[in-house]
């Protein structure tokens, strides 16, 4: 049967888009009025280094919660030894306040500081005192130095810059959104092999590029050591005669 580009038959269901604003409570989960199609996952969740790095990835079976995302978490990182000094979230907010709740943050606050990636923080509300305070991602007032540096432009003049790309998620997720497609009529083992494999194939290529600019980066400072050498040994000559 063939069917247009959003067209669905009556007992298929709508197509879901998450217009859900990530400093707000998810909402609660819909039952299925029917049973015509087979359940899916509500999302797949990764972690990922900034450089591009991935890390890990889950699936979440009916909500992205806060309560999943700190059990996802805590699988990742099991021991305070292995958790990151920084871990970027859309929600990081809602992530903090349940941690504080539930009483994890009591062991997160020793390791670890959770801040709002740089594209969804512009969309926070500002009257979110602990969203403003505690993850801003880009902190002027001293309390994360770390986060944020001094760069000068081609004129010399100075500006605060991220010393870190916090939309690494975000970019991955872009790349992954040209398999949905395939992804979608998968079966639950075809998709944790594809995905998985997908994931494996983009982190041996983002390693690849970096080793080719550090490489480069080599190269090229060494090239200018040669002509520094090569500069000093001209110059000891001229004196020499």
């Amino acid at each position: 049967m063939l069917q247009r580009p959003g067209e669905r038959l009556p007992w298929e269901p709508a197509a879901q888009s998450n217009t859900q604003p990530h400093d707000e409570p998810m909402p609660e989960v819909q039952r299925k009025s029917n049973y015509f199609t087979p359940n899916r996952f509500y999302c797949t969740e990764t972690i990922c280094a900034p450089c591009g790095v991935v890390i890990a990835w889950a699936k979440f079976a009916r909500a992205e919660s806060p309560t999943n995302i700190l059990e996802f978490l805590a699988s990742v990182y099991p021991t305070e030894e292995s958790r990151p000094a920084y871990i970027c979230i859309d929600k990081a907010c809602l992530v903090m306040h349940t941690s504080v709740i539930n009483g994890s943050w009591e062991t997160w606050k020793k390791t670890s500081r959770l801040i709002v990636d740089t594209y969804h923080y512009i969309t926070h509300s500002i009257d979110d005192y602990l969203c403003k305070k505690w993850c801003n991602p880009a902190p002027l007032d001293g309390s994360a130095p770390n986060l944020v540096i001094v760069v000068h432009d081609k004129d010399g003049n100075p500006y605060y810059k991220c010393a870190f790309n916090t939309q690494a998620c975000e970019q991955l997720n872009a790349w992954l959104g040209g398999f949905e497609s395939m992804l979608r009529k998968m079966t639950q083992g075809n998709f944790d092999w594809f995905l998985h494999a997908m994931l494996f194939y983009h982190t041996q290529k983002v390693i690849e590029r970096q080793q080719k600019s550090s490489s480069q980066k080599g190269s090229s400072d060494g090239d200018s050591d040669d002509s520094d050498s090569d500069d000093s040994d001209s110059d000891g000559s001229e004196q020499e005669f």
